[in-house]
């Protein structure tokens, strides 16, 4: 059971991700709010509660992995290392900056704990297979968490990938897909419907949990409870909202790619310290 003060930390820590996020799309004056902010909880989770990794050893073998197969929410894996200690916060600033670290999409920099380069979507998840492949022959007892997006499921390479797994019996790997619902075109299902997708996965060798993706202590569950499965691989649907927390972008398609106005940013921003304030002083 998570105490109080670790659930009080860890929304601490997705909101500081959120006013990142926030921040250095608006001073890019592109990226990806919507998708980063519907992931903003599960990372802070990954990262903050779930994974073992070493800022001072980026490179630490034993490390966990985290893919971002849905590469364009980088804003939310920038924002998350930087608040771990593995990037400048200053650097956040440099999003989409020429000649920056830190590019539109995640560009593969073992120094900065980026595992792979991502953007093309529907590679992340036979990325994390190969690195989870290669913990099992070298005896590693690491796991590989691939993020996706909902909408991402629509390629094909995702279910190859799928099935690879299952029959390599690869239970190091914990595929998370961002269930918001939404993607650049408007919603998934009027795209192309990825339902029934729970029975999808199953069908696919795969043991599945659902979870609310905003829910700290159900996260944080919901992935101890995958790490003890063995012999197959798991997939975790997490329920999100687009642009989550955001107010003016939430279930907004539109704000899957376009950012706040510097106008915009500054009405809604003291709107978010004072929410965030409050909750807090509920907890």
């Amino acid at each position: 059971m998570m105490q109080k003060g670790e659930i009080k930390k860890l929304k601490d820590i997705s909101f500081k991700i959120m006013i990142d996020v926030l921040n250095m799309t608006t001073e890019a004056g592109s990226g990806h709010p919507g998708g980063s902010l519907s992931s903003k909880d599960i990372v802070a989770v990954l990262f903050f509660n779930i994974m073992k990794h070493n800022p001072s050893n980026p490179q630490w073998e034993e490390r966990d992995r985290l893919i971002l197969s849905k590469g364009h929410a980088a804003p939310v894996l920038y924002a998350a290392l930087a608040e771990a200690g593995y990037i400048e916060k200053s650097e956040l600033k440099k999003l989409r900056k020429f000649g920056s670290i830190l590019q539109g999409h995640p560009e593969w920099n073992p120094g900065l704990m980026i595992e792979a380069t991502t953007g093309s979507l529907g590679n992340g998840l036979a990325i994390g297979n190969g690195i989870a492949i290669a913990g099992k022959l070298d005896n590693r007892n690491y796991s590989v968490y691939v993020l996706m997006g909902d909408g991402e499921l629509q390629e094909e390479t995702v279910w190859e990938a799928a099935m690879f797994a299952s029959h390599n019996k690869l239970d190091n790997v914990i595929a998370i897909v961002d269930r918001n619902g939404l993607q650049q075109t408007g919603a998934t299902e009027q795209t192309v419907s990825i339902e029934p997708l729970s029975d999808k996965w199953k069908s696919f060798g795969w043991e599945v949990l659902e979870v609310d993706g905003h829910d700290i202590c159900k996260l944080a569950k919901a992935f101890e409870k995958a790490k003890n499965i063995t012999g197959k691989p798991k997939a975790i649907i997490a329920h999100t909202t687009k642009g989550k927390g955001s107010v003016i972008g939430e279930w907004v398609a539109e704000f899957h790619g376009k950012p706040m106005s510097k106008e915009e940013l500054e009405k809604v921003l003291p709107m978010l310290y004072e929410q965030h304030r409050r909750e807090m002083n509920d907890l």
